[in-house]
C-alpha cells in the first residue's frame, strides 16, 4: 500500500508528464502545418505535389509570361528551371525587383488545372543575389544560373 505523501507525488508527476506531452503534442502538431516545402518546375511537373498543399515554387521568371491585368492587381506568368514551366497566377504588388528572366520564390498552391496560386512572390534583392534553393533547383536541372541558360550536360 501506498502513502499518501507518495500517492500524491506519483499523481503531480504523472500530471505533469501528461502535460507535457500535450504541450509537444500541439508543438509539433502546428510546425507542422506551416512547414513550406520547396519544389523546382520540374517537381511539380512531374507530379511531387498534390493539388491544395501550400509549398514554395522557385526559380526564373521566363521571358515573355509576365501578363498583368489593366483594371487590377492580377498577373500571371511562367517560372522555369529550363527544362519545365509552371503557370503562376498572383493577385497583389509585386516587388520591384520583379521582372522577367530573374530569379523568384513564390508560396502558395497548385489548383487542379496545373496552375500554382501564389499568395506571395519574392524577387531577389540585388543583381548578384539569387536564392540558394533556385540556384539548386536550376543546377540540378541543368541550368547555368550564372548565366541563365541551358547547359546540354548538367554534369559540365
Amino acid at each position: 500500500m501506498m502513502k499518501p505523501h507518495r500517492r500524491k507525488r506519483l499523481g503531480l508527476v504523472l500530471f505533469i508528464a501528461f502535460g507535457m506531452s500535450v504541450a509537444v503534442a500541439l508543438t509539433l502538431f502546428a510546425l507542422s502545418q506551416n512547414i513550406n516545402m520547396f519544389y523546382s518546375p520540374t517537381q511539380v511537373a512531374n507530379g511531387e505535389v498534390e493539388a491544395g498543399t501550400m509549398f514554395r515554387i522557385g526559380g526564373m521568371v521566363k521571358d515573355g509570361s509576365v501578363e498583368q491585368q489593366q483594371e487590377s492587381l492580377a498577373v500571371s506568368f511562367v517560372t522555369t528551371d529550363y527544362t519545365n514551366d509552371v503557370p503562376i497566377e498572383y493577385e497583389g504588388i509585386l516587388p520591384d525587383l520583379f521582372r522577367e528572366g530573374q530569379g523568384i520564390v513564390a508560396e502558395g498552391r497548385l489548383n487542379a488545372t496545373g496552375v500554382f496560386q501564389a499568395s506571395r512572390v519574392l524577387a531577389k534583392h540585388d543583381e548578384n543575389y539569387m536564392s540558394p534553393e533556385v540556384r539548386a533547383a536550376l543546377e540540378q536541372a541543368g541550368a547555368d544560373p550564372e548565366n541563365h541558360q541551358f547547359r546540354a550536360n548538367p554534369e559540365d
